[in-house]
């Protein structure tokens, strides 16, 4: 599929995506929100993709939302009823919010690389992803308290979970840039490298490692730390119980013991 703000394609059991609007710093217009949630809808439902790489096009990943979206905000004030102002807006960030949730709610794993600003949304977009790696020229910064707003589109809700909550909090509070050394101590990001293009090489190489395993086993592990995150341990253990009284006597269990006693690689169904 061609889409007007994104490049997509899917090699070697790998979906890669890319935000394309490199004119514009990669900042997301209304088209381009609409996209982002297609596409990891559509990678969601691809048998081919077993795991998705997102990366930025031109000068930096994403510089959050086009503040021209931003400001149309402002054409609720014509709404004489500040109910239906309310509404309105009401809806406008939960369409947001959905098309970042997308990307968690992608039965496949969504890694994210990172290459010099990662700002506002472009940290919400990211908070969302499974695995997180950078260049060492990255950035993160939480821009949203320099504009006269509150980060809402998942960052206060999602860094917490992974990042020590203090550390969210100062950052959110000033809006400072974190660089990449930094991301890496308080577990924004898993690893940073010299460049982009080495990046690339080796975010490619982790995916395909995680698309050589059981396509199965894969979606089940995300849905499984997903929920885990957001419940006790004892929920998760039974959650963890019927996910495998369903799904343990699959095709992919034979055949990797049928590759174990051969020495072999598995040959997974999609």
């Amino acid at each position: 599929m061609n889409f007007e703000h994104f490049t997509y394609s899917v090699k070697n059991k790998i979906a890669f995506v890319a935000i394309n609007r490199p004119d514009k710093a990669n900042a997301l217009n209304e088209k381009a929100w609409q996209e982002l949630k297609t596409i990891f809808e559509l990678i969601d439902k691809e048998p081919e993709a077993r795991v998705a790489v997102l990366s930025g096009e031109g000068k930096l990943f994403c510089a959050g939302i086009d503040l021209q979206m931003l400001m149309s905000v402002k054409n609720v004030e014509n709404i004489e009823c500040a109910g239906r102002r309310s509404e309105k807006i009401l809806g406008f960030v939960k369409d947001l919010q959905s098309c970042i949730n997308t990307i968690e709610e992608c039965s496949k794993p969504v890694i994210a690389a990172i290459h010099n600003g990662c700002i506002g949304g472009g940290v919400d977009i990211a908070a969302a992803c499974d695995l997180r790696y950078c260049t060492d020229d990255a950035y993160f910064t939480i821009k949203e308290i320099d504009m006269g707003m509150v980060a809402d589109l998942g960052t206060l809700q999602r860094l917490p979970k992974f990042v020590k909550p203090a550390v969210v909090a100062e950052m959110a509070f000033t809006g400072r840039k974190v660089g990449a050394v930094e991301s890496k101590e308080i577990g924004l990001v898993n690893s940073y490298f010299d460049n982009r293009e080495k990046m690339m090489t080796e975010v490619s190489a982790i995916a395909e490692a995680i698309a050589s395993k059981s396509p199965l086993s894969i979606r089940g592990t995300k849905e499984i730390l997903r929920h885990a995150r957001d419940h006790s341990v004892k929920d998760g253990l039974h959650h963890m119980a019927v996910w495998n009284a369903a799904m343990l006597l699959s095709d992919d269990l034979t055949a990797a013991f049928m590759a174990a006693m051969s020495k072999q690689k598995p040959d997974f169904k999609d």
